[in-house]
């Protein structure tokens, strides 16, 4: 189970993290691709902007599971590290359980105040129908979604990479094919996107339960079916919390930044709002592939970190690192060369093409300062040091990208705001870097770690 964790070839163990990882943001990226190009296919702005609109919702109800999936992640794969199996299994169904639970709340309270939260994700009147259609399907799956989202992360820390992976192309292929059937031939338009998104994911997580029955069945201590396994005590409630919400409030504040960005931009009309949704769907390659990349070693940087492996920790985030660098410098060069045809793709008028290759270009120049950003981040997601997380996510989506959005607005306007991401990333791959080389100077084997334990000794 823990043999991902355990080999001896480093670049080897972090390709076979990584990829899957990599390979299920890509699914993601397709399905949300997907999305913005059948709707396209209506040729009707304000549908397009709907969906650009929503984006932001769909990821806080995503970042809800991310407290228990990243945060049980987490503390999963230091507890495997430590040997103590049977504690880890309890924390998983705590996790799964707490993620059944925020889903039909986050859905009844959704579906409440449905028209309000279309309001403010920036809606208008010209979108406000669209936007309704799109919102009311996902708060209906919500459930799902979350579960979905939170066992990707939960499985990779119990060592079942292949099913982690094969649940999330699961949902997302399933997610593409009924785009297509009920945009197109239902012509169900926005509803159909958000309603094939939410059907998707109820797939994934019927898939995840199987395996976690079989597993079960299996005699693996990580997926007991006994009740006693789904009762949470305080030290674990507050492992999984802890680390949970700075993973989670990443999700939220990128959403709020994101609300924050519509609403500039809105201010210059849908087509501008449709525009920014096509190039921001495009820049989300290097984005979720790096997201992937990360994602996939924070178990393998835990498991370190339980095990008291400090060189191979050290050696697993640097070569991270260079991989991300490497990645996302590639695309930028590409987008930098073929934004205008891959604007064609999803736009059929010439001056949204136009504007929207203009886009890409400014967003893509932050992409290769996502390797060390993403990793920096997910390495102290891993050790389970909340604090520092949490202040990188602060910077990136508030504290730094909000004054900047409204500065660089007054400044230059509408290109000023889409300038906003790569000026903002620049800035806090410097602080990253800092903070990493302060961290590993001053060792990573004390005062956290010995915390963990208290809490665990505690319960």
């Amino acid at each position: 189970m823990t043999s991902v964790f355990e080999e001896e070839n480093l670049p080897k163990a972090i390709l076979r993290v990584g990829l899957p990882a990599m390979l299920g943001q890509l699914t993601t990226l397709i399905y949300n691709m997907a999305d913005t190009f059948f709707v396209s296919l209506t040729k009707e702005p304000a549908m397009i902007a709907a969906v650009t609109l929503c984006t932001p919702i769909l990821l806080i109800i995503m970042s809800i599971a991310c407290v228990f999936g990243m945060g049980g992640s987490s503390v999963i794969a230091r507890l495997l590290g430590e040997g103590k199996q049977e504690y880890a299994g309890r924390t998983l169904h705590f996790c799964t359980w707490a993620m059944i639970l925020s889903g039909v709340f986050t859905a009844a309270v959704g579906l409440l105040l449905l028209p309000q939260i279309a309001g403010l994700a920036g809606a208008d009147a010209e979108n406000m129908a669209y936007t309704c259609d799109y919102l009311r399907y996902i708060f209906l799956g919500a459930p799902f979604i979350m579960l979905s989202n939170g066992f990707v992360h939960l499985f990779r820390s119990a060592g079942l990479i292949r099913q982690s992976t094969v649940g999330l192309v699961l949902g997302n292929g399933v997610n593409i094919v009924l785009d297509y059937v009920f945009i197109l031939p239902l012509g169900w338009g926005a509803a159909g996107a958000a309603a094939a998104t939410s059907l998707g994911f109820v797939c994934s997580s019927v898939y995840y339960f199987a395996c976690l029955l079989r597993q079960s069945g299996r005699g693996n201590e990580l997926f007991p079916v006994l009740i006693r396994a789904f009762l949470p005590d305080g030290g674990m409630v507050r492992s999984v919390i802890s680390i949970g919400i700075p993973g989670a409030l990443i999700t939220v504040l990128m959403s709020v930044a994101n609300i924050v960005l519509n609403n500039y931009i809105a201010i210059y009309g849908s087509d501008a709002v449709a525009a920014y949704g096509i190039a921001y769907k495009i820049d989300m390659v290097p984005i979720m592939l790096l997201v992937g990349l990360s994602q996939g070693i924070t178990p393998l940087i835990g498991y370190c970190y339980g095990a008291e492996q400090k060189e191979r920790m050290a050696q697993t985030m640097r070569l991270s690192m260079v991989y991300g660098v490497i990645l996302g410098a590639v695309f930028t060069g590409v987008f930098l060369l073929a934004g205008r045809q891959l604007a064609a793709i999803f736009l059929h008028q010439e001056a949204l093409i136009g504007q929207t290759a203009y886009f890409l270009k400014i967003l893509c120049l932050s992409a290769p300062t996502l390797g060390v950003i993403n990793m920096v981040t997910s390495y102290f997601q891993a050790l389970g040091k909340a604090l520092r997380s949490l202040t990188i996510t602060v910077l990136r989506n508030a504290a730094l990208f909000i004054p900047a959005v409204i500065l660089l607005n007054s400044l230059w306007g509408l290109q000023g705001v889409i300038a906003a991401q790569p000026v903002v990333e620049a800035i806090l791959t410097v602080i990253c870097a800092a903070l990493y080389r302060r961290e590993t100077r001053g060792g990573c084997t004390g005062e956290n770690k010995n915390t963990f334990r208290q809490v665990q000794a505690e319960s």
